[in-house]
């Protein structure tokens, strides 16, 4: 951020935080413990959150794994051929 947008800020009151996220610190000592979730309700909602998952099908990935091995086999070529062609071209050029 440069000094035209942090002036910008400053006079738009932009670099105050707001009242609603103004967040004050808890004094020592008196720490809010977080209730911990227990193993059969983080399991459920596990769950719950993969029946919302939108799975590809058997076709989906077939289509997708062959696409990723054609791309894998054409990279691999072609750096192959380039690691293959400037290796014969320093060794052309220090006989």
């Amino acid at each position: 951020m440069n000094r035209q947008s942090k002036r910008m800020m400053e006079r738009q009151g932009g670099d105050q935080p707001r009242a609603a996220e103004r967040r004050t610190r808890p004094q020592p000592g008196t720490e809010v413990k977080k209730e911990r979730t227990g193993l059969r309700q983080f399991f459920s909602e596990v769950r719950s959150e993969l029946k919302k998952v939108a799975w590809p099908n058997r076709q989906e990935v077939i289509n997708s794994t062959v696409v990723v091995l054609i791309a894998i086999v054409f990279m691999t070529t072609l750096i192959f051929g380039y690691d293959y062609l400037s290796s014969k071209f320093v060794l052309f050029l220090f006989k």
